[in-house]
C-alpha cells in the first residue's frame, strides 16, 4: 500500500509540473496584416466631393449605415422583400450551416484539454482442459469492472493554437455568413431597381405606341383628304408595328428579374409576382466610411483577416510536433471470479504510468512547418488583395454616382429638346411644309433619348446599392462571435 501510494503521488507531481508547463505557445506572436491606406477615398477629396446629395463622409457625430440599410430607399415594397432574404436564402441557410459546424469543431478540439475516461464491463466465462483428474470445476467465471483514464499535457500549446486555429476559421465562417446575407440583400436590391427601371420602360413604350397609334390615324386621316400620300401611312404602321414588338421584348427581363428575387427570397418563382411600378426612386444620401474603417466593416475582409490569424496558429501546432509528447495513464477497477465479492476492497486492481516520445527523426516535419508558413503567407496576400478589392470597389461606385448624376442631368434635357423637336415636327407636317419622314426622325430621337434616360436611372439605383454593399453594409467587426 505504501508503493501505491508512493508511485501516485510521483505521478500526481508529474501531472502537475505538466499542468505548470501548458499554455506554452510556439505560435509566432499575431499581429492584423499592414495595408497602406489612403487617408481619404479620391472621389471623396478635392474637386470631385461636390456632391452631397448621393454620399457624404460619415463623422463620427454623423449618421452611419444601419444594419437594415435597404431602408434608407424608402420603398414598403423592398423592406418586405428584404426581410425575407435572410431567412430563406438557401445561400445563407448553407453558409449559417458552415458556421455551426466550425463552431462545434472549437467545441470538440477544446475537448482534448480534458483527460479521457472509459469504462468497460465484462463477464469472461472459460474452461481450462488437464489431463489429470481435479475435484475442482475446469470452468471458470471472470467478472471485470475496469476503468481507464489517459490524458496528454499541452505542454508546447499543441491543443492550445488548434482552438486558437478552430475559433479563427469559426469566426470566418461566421464572416462569411454576413457576406452572404449581404450579398443576396444587396442582389436583391439591385435586381428589384432593375425590374422597376423595366416597368418605367414599358410605361415608356406604352406611352409611344399610343402617341405612335395616333399619329398613324393622323396620316390615315390626311390621306382620305387627299392632303398626304400612302406612303406616309405605310411608313406611321411601320414605326407603330415594330415599336409594339419591341414593348413585348421587355416583357422578358421583366419576368426574368421577378424569378431572379423569388429566388434569392427561397421561394418558387411561379407562385411569385411583383405589382408593375415604375422607378421613381433617386439614390439616398449614403455615409461613406473613411478607408482605414471600411476594414472594419467589410464582412468579406473580416473573414480573411481571420484566416489569417487561424493560419498563424497553425504554424504553432507544426512547431509544437518538434517537441516530446507526454502521456499519463491510469486504469483500475474490480476483478473476481465471484460476482458475490466482485465489490470487495480484495478484488481491486489499478496501474498507474506515464510515458514521453521524442522524435528522433522525423524528415517530414521541417517541411511540414514550411508548408504552414507558406499558408501563412498566402493567407496574408489574399487578405491584403481583398482589402485592395475593396478600396477599388467603393471607388468605382463613388466615381459611377458622380458622373451619372451628372449625366442624368444632361440627358434630361436632351430629352426635353427632342420633345421640342417633336412638337415642332408635327407641326410643320400638319401644315405641309415637312413631310411625315421629319416626324418619325424626332419620334425616333425622343424614344432614344428617354430610354436612355431611363437606364441611366435604373443603373444610378443599382450603383448605389453597389457602393452600399462595398462599404459593408451595416455591419462591423464587433458583431463576430467571441468563441
Amino acid at each position: 500500500m505504501k508503493f501505491m501510494r508512493t508511485h501516485f503521488g510521483k505521478v500526481l507531481f508529474a501531472a502537475a509540473l505538466a499542468g505548470l508547463w501548458a499554455g506554452c505557445s510556439f505560435a509566432p506572436k499575431y499581429s492584423r496584416p499592414t495595408v497602406e491606406t489612403p487617408a481619404s477615398f479620391k472621389e471623396n477629396s478635392g474637386a470631385n466631393n461636390t456632391d452631397t446629395n448621393i454620399w457624404q463622409l460619415a463623422q463620427p457625430n454623423d449618421a452611419v449605415i444601419r444594419s437594415n440599410w435597404w431602408e434608407m430607399f424608402n420603398d414598403p415594397v423592398l423592406n418586405s422583400l428584404e426581410e425575407q432574404v435572410a431567412i430563406s436564402n438557401q445561400n445563407v441557410v448553407a453558409a449559417l450551416e458552415n458556421y455551426l459546424s466550425a463552431h462545434a469543431i472549437v467545441r470538440e478540439d477544446q475537448a482534448q484539454y480534458y483527460p479521457l475516461a472509459t469504462a468497460g464491463p465484462s463477464v469472461t466465462k472459460s474452461r481450462q482442459f488437464s489431463s489429470g483428474f481435479s475435484q475442482a470445476s475446469p470452468y471458470h467465471t471472470i467478472y471485470d469492472i475496469p476503468f481507464d483514464a489517459s490524458w496528454e499535457p499541452d505542454l508546447w500549446g499543441k491543443i492550445y493554437n488548434t482552438v486558437k486555429s478552430a475559433k479563427g476559421t469559426a469566426q470566418a465562417d461566421a464572416a462569411d455568413l454576413e457576406n452572404a446575407k449581404l450579398s443576396a440583400q444587396a442582389e436583391l436590391a439591385s435586381d428589384y431597381f432593375q425590374l422597376q427601371g423595366q416597368d418605367a420602360l414599358e410605361k415608356l413604350f406604352d406611352d409611344t405606341v399610343n402617341a405612335y397609334s395616333n399619329s398613324l390615324k393622323l396620316t390615315q386621316v390626311l390621306f382620305k383628304t387627299g392632303i398626304d400620300s400612302d406612303q406616309d401611312v405605310a411608313q406611321a404602321q411601320t414605326q407603330l408595328d415594330t415599336t409594339e414588338a419591341q414593348a413585348t421584348n421587355l416583357r422578358i427581363l421583366r419576368a426574368q428579374l421577378e424569378h431572379a428575387i423569388a429566388v434569392l427570397m427561397g421561394r418558387a418563382p411561379g407562385d411569385f409576382s411583383i405589382p408593375r411600378s415604375p422607378l421613381i426612386a433617386r439614390p439616398p444620401n449614403i455615409p461613406v466610411a473613411l478607408p482605414s474603417q471600411l476594414l472594419e466593416r467589410r464582412p468579406d475582409i473580416a473573414a480573411q483577416e481571420r484566416a489569417v490569424f487561424s493560419a498563424n496558429a497553425e504554424i504553432g501546432v507544426a512547431r509544437s510536433a518538434f517537441f516530446p509528447n507526454i502521456s499519463l495513464t491510469a486504469s483500475g477497477g474490480f476483478e473476481s471470479l465471484a460476482k458475490d465479492n466482485l465489490f470487495d476492497w480484495s478484488s481491486r486492481v489499478y496501474s498507474i504510468g506515464a510515458a514521453a516520445s521524442q522524435p528522433l527523426f522525423n524528415a517530414a516535419l521541417p517541411p511540414g512547418l514550411a508548408q504552414y508558413n507558406a499558408q501563412y503567407r498566402g493567407a496574408v496576400a489574399s487578405y491584403r488583395q481583398t482589402v485592395l478589392s475593396a478600396f477599388q470597389g467603393v471607388e468605382d461606385n463613388l466615381v459611377a454616382l458622380r458622373v451619372y448624376k451628372t449625366q442624368i442631368a444632361q440627358q434630361e434635357v436632351a430629352v426635353n429638346s427632342s420633345q421640342n423637336y417633336l412638337n415642332l415636327a408635327l407641326y410643320r407636317y400638319k401644315l405641309g411644309i415637312d413631310s411625315y419622314l421629319n416626324v418619325i426622325t424626332a419620334q425616333t430621337t425622343l424614344l432614344s433619348n428617354s430610354q436612355t434616360l431611363v437606364n441611366l436611372y435604373t443603373q444610378q439605383m443599382m450603383d448605389a446599392v453597389l457602393l452600399v454593399e462595398d462599404l459593408g453594409g451595416g455591419w462591423d467587426a464587433s458583431q463576430l462571435p467571441k468563441d
